[in-house]
């Protein structure tokens, strides 16, 4: 099978096998076995993640979402107004300024910040695993088409060459 490999590279890179990137051997490989490439990038993708990447991606979803921009609006203003009204009454466990919102309002940014970057992070190795992907498809089919088309030249010349009169053919 790795004769077959070698014939491959050789007839469509013009490079041996062994010289190929890993793409261009996935490639290769798929065209010998005749096997398709396309896979589900999105389910290869979810299933290598630990249930770490897993929660922190929930949790950036999250995070950036309206419902989390009203949920925490509302508690905000319901904490003011709370420390407001007991204010008056003095009995405000966090006066204004709020000290003790700001220090919350700090450390959710400080805790929420690394982990939508971590999301980022992912994201962009998963959309670096498709663009692979879609250059592995791309190449695969232009080698295909390339194939293709000298089979139907080949094919042509054996047609050109069968209907050529002989020498017999205008002796009858």
């Amino acid at each position: 099978m790795k004769k077959y490999f070698e014939n491959l590279a050789k007839a469509l890179f013009d490079v041996s096998y062994h010289k190929l990137d890993k793409e261009q051997q996935k490639v290769i490989e798929s065209i010998a076995n005749q096997e398709t490439l396309v896979e589900n990038i999105n389910d290869v993708f979810h299933d290598n993640l630990t249930v770490g990447q897993k929660l922190a991606d929930k949790v950036a979803s999250f995070g950036g979402s309206w419902t989390f921009i009203g949920i925490f609006a509302v508690l905000m203003l319901i904490w003011m107004s709370v420390n407001s009204y007991l204010f008056l009454a003095e009995k405000s466990f966090d006066p204004y300024p709020y000290i003790l919102l700001n220090l919350g309002l700090s450390t959710l940014a400080a805790l929420q910040a690394p982990i939508i970057m971590m999301s980022q992070n992912r994201q962009s190795e998963k959309d670096r695993l498709k663009v692979t992907a879609n250059y592995e498809v791309s190449l695969k089919t232009d080698l295909e088409i390339m194939r293709l088309h000298q089979k139907v030249d080949e094919l042509t010349a054996l047609i050109k060459d069968n209907n050529k009169p002989s020498k017999f053919d205008s002796e009858v």
